[in-house]
């Protein structure tokens, strides 16, 4: 486990109650405690998932967690302590806070843009873009759409864990200033989950819930971008400098195949949301590490997700001499840990609805992945 845990000693007596507890769902034929952890030799015929389910919400009263493992041709139950839970600061007020500046981050980013678009090719004063139509706008038409992306995702995630028994935090929005270099006015958000993932059905169900929500919003706030663009064109005028030319996944290009915008138009803001939310779509996918896409691929591929993992990060590494965003966003999938941990139980089988949903996520990772996302004129 990632966190580090302060362990307590078990005496013969806790050791007796955690064997019968563990008895009660599997046959226990024999024993080796060693300090604070048991490990249970147990004999299991069929698939464990609903005993060892139950096993977890035993222990879990007694502040314990199992884990269960196939080794050397047997059946383990290792029983420890719990991680203490940290106290959570602020609580609730801390998510609402960091929801209400990220608003305003973003705020400010979509009247940047569209500030920019309806002054291209002219003189740019800072003090314009807090005007209070440029604000309204940029809040209907770029923030608004990107938070509900955003925001959809991590509930996905969030509602996903819930309903299997795994304990998680509301979202936490990353509120960045627009101007400094980063357009956007934020880096996402993310939730955590405050206890183990139990199994590789959760693994993969929570892991492809926060995508495929977001995407399901990101597809109509796109659809009406590119509507609003093909309405109002906004077109480059000739010799105007220091633009930046977006690159386009394959489902923003076919979605804009139905809509007839000039080729030098600017991407509308709330175009430009739809394509934020599936450049995110994407970045989550990418099955390295504990990104959404570690989490579908631990479960599919199992401990061999760590090769995988790291097949990305060297892509990500070449990829990061076309664009420098991908070296960065490499660091930070190398802070989180290259390899994804295992789920308390390793051992039940991923059923075959649960195959199809993680190569229908490989899919939408190919259709919203784009190789180099910006680049300069």
């Amino acid at each position: 486990m990632a966190e580090r845990v302060i362990w307590f000693e078990m005496d013969d007596e806790k050791r007796k109650k955690i064997r019968q507890v563990v008895d009660t769902h599997f046959h226990v034929y024999d024993q080796k405690c060693e300090g604070e952890v048991c490990a249970f030799f147990c004999d299991i015929t069929g698939d464990p998932e609903k005993p060892f389910d139950a096993l977890v919400e035993e222990l879990k009263k007694e502040g314990m967690v199992p884990i269960l493992r196939h080794e050397g041709g047997e059946h383990i139950v290792y029983v420890t302590v719990a991680p203490k839970r940290k106290p959570v600061k602020y609580g609730i007020k801390l998510n609402i806070a960091l929801l209400i500046a990220t608003i305003i981050t973003t705020t400010i980013a979509g009247a940047t843009f569209v500030y920019g678009n309806a002054n291209i090719g002219k003189g740019i004063q800072i003090a314009d873009i807090f005007g209070l139509k440029y604000l309204l706008d940029g809040t209907l038409y770029f923030s608004l759409p990107l938070m509900l992306i955003l925001g959809v995702h991590e509930l996905g995630h969030y509602f996903v864990s819930k309903r299997h028994g795994i304990d998680a935090t509301l979202p936490y929005f990353i509120p960045v200033p627009p101007f400094i270099g980063f357009p956007l006015g934020t880096m996402g958000a993310f939730i955590s989950t405050k206890e183990p993932i139990t199994d590789k059905k959760a693994l993969m169900d929570i892991g492809v819930a926060g995508p495929i929500c977001g995407l399901l919003v990101a597809i109509p706030v796109t659809i009406i971008g590119l509507w609003l663009n093909a309405a109002n064109p906004i077109l480059v005028p000739s010799g105007a400098e220091g633009l930046s030319y977006l690159g386009t996944p394959l489902l923003f290009d076919a979605l804009s195949y139905f809509f007839r915008i000039p080729p030098d138009a600017l991407m509308h803001p709330t175009a430009f949301a739809g394509w934020v939310g599936m450049l995110v779509t994407a970045m989550n996918l990418l099955p390295a590490g504990q990104l959404d896409g570690g989490h579908v691929m631990r479960a599919l591929l199992g401990s061999k997700q760590k090769i995988v993992s790291f097949a990305v990060l060297v892509g990500m590494a070449i990829a990061g001499f076309f664009f420098s965003g991908w070296l960065f966003f490499a660091f930070l999938i190398m802070l989180m840990g290259i390899q994804h941990p295992p789920p308390l139980n390793d051992d039940t089988p991923l059923d075959t609805r649960r195959k199809i949903i993680g190569i229908i996520a490989i899919i939408i990772l190919i259709l919203c992945f784009v190789p180099v996302p910006m680049s300069a004129a």
